[in-house]
């Protein structure tokens, strides 16, 4: 095998496939990449036997073959090489090593088989479903946060995924949850989604399909089975093994006609939340909130780190300028505090 490539286009494929490779593993060839040259296209494979991500890109193949080299190495020494570089990677029967030059670099590498590499199948794979990229980024981005982490639950450990028909119209929906919070969103379902099997697409897969969401077209091609669910990013495509479990009743526990309703203001909310959050347990990470007529208040308490108040501005204002008990002194117009006379 001789192949030319570019070195943006072999940093931006190796970048695409190389986080799927667990930087330890018991099984030698899994640390390692599938370089495929064919035609004018040089290809690459990662997988961990529950994950492949294939991607591919142009390059000038003097010899075509197949060959395996180590992903994380290969990717540093790619991503070292001057901009602007042509990359020559080379490899022959007569010496068991990945010759990779650039310039006045050059670099071995040990390699395995191409033939121990394995395949991930894509048999029973439902039709591709174009879904709208930006659509898609809202529901993960929205839910992967309440994906749980906790290993005993494991059917908790991914974002299902699934159709489900709202007032006579049907929506793609992502739910996730923890079993302490839920997360929700959804979008107009796409055409040719109707019937899609729910699956729970696993933590790991999720994370990965979001950033290759941020180099691809408009729409990802996806497609579903009961056992496996795949994306496709224009020349990128990741394969997945689903979680073999049944998602709880979520609906069982979304409060339906309830009447207390709060609305504030997004920014200065979240703004609030995060100051007094500062002091939070990791554990919890919980704010009390205490709801008045016009006024809102949230308290962090935590025995080692001490508390945290934060009133909604107004208020703080309006108790600010209330006249205050005898022996007490307001030291100044800015401070939220009392300090009593001495």
């Amino acid at each position: 095998m001789k192949v030319t490539v570019e070195r943006a286009q072999l940093l931006k494929s190796l970048g695409h496939v190389h986080r799927v490779v667990e930087r330890r593993n018991t099984i030698p060839i899994l640390s390692n990449i599938l370089l495929s040259a064919e035609r004018d296209q040089l290809s690459f494979s990662a997988t961990d036997l529950d994950m492949e991500i294939i991607d591919e890109g142009l390059a000038q193949i003097d010899i075509p073959g197949q060959i395996t080299a180590p992903a994380h190495t290969l990717y540093e020494i790619v991503r070292k090489l001057p901009d602007g570089a042509d990359v020559s990677l080379s490899f022959s029967g007569d010496d068991p090593r990945l010759v990779i030059q650039a310039g006045r670099s050059r670099f071995n590498l040990p390699v395995l088989p191409a033939g121990d590499f394995p395949v991930m199948s894509s048999d029973g794979l439902s039709g591709r479903i174009a879904v709208d990229t930006n659509e898609l980024i809202r529901l993960i981005d929205k839910t992967r946060f309440a994906i749980s982490t906790e290993e005993t639950r494991y059917y908790l450990n991914g974002l299902y995924l699934h159709t489900v028909n709202d007032g006579g119209e049907t929506k793609l929906r992502a739910v996730a949850t923890d079993g302490h919070r839920l997360a929700l969103a959804e979008m107009p379902a796409p055409e040719g989604a109707v019937g899609l099997p729910g699956v729970i697409v696993p933590r790991k897969t999720i994370a990965e399909a979001r950033r290759l969401m941020e180099s691809a077209g408009e729409t990802v091609d996806l497609q579903v089975s009961p056992q496996k669910v795949r994306f496709e990013f224009g020349a990128a495509a990741l394969t997945s093994k689903v979680i073999d479990g049944a998602f709880p009743d979520y609906m069982r526990v979304i409060p339906r006609d309830n009447a207390k309703i709060l609305t504030l203001d997004n920014d200065l909310f979240a703004k609030a939340v995060d100051r007094v959050a500062t002091i939070s347990a990791e554990k919890s990470r919980s704010v009390k909130l205490a709801v008045e007529p016009g006024r809102i208040t949230l308290t962090v308490r935590n025995m080692e780190a001490g508390q945290a108040g934060r009133l909604r501005r107004r208020s703080l204002r309006d108790w600010l300028q209330r006249p205050l008990p005898a022996g007490c002194l307001r030291p100044d117009r800015g401070s939220a505090g009392r300090v009593p006379l001495r």
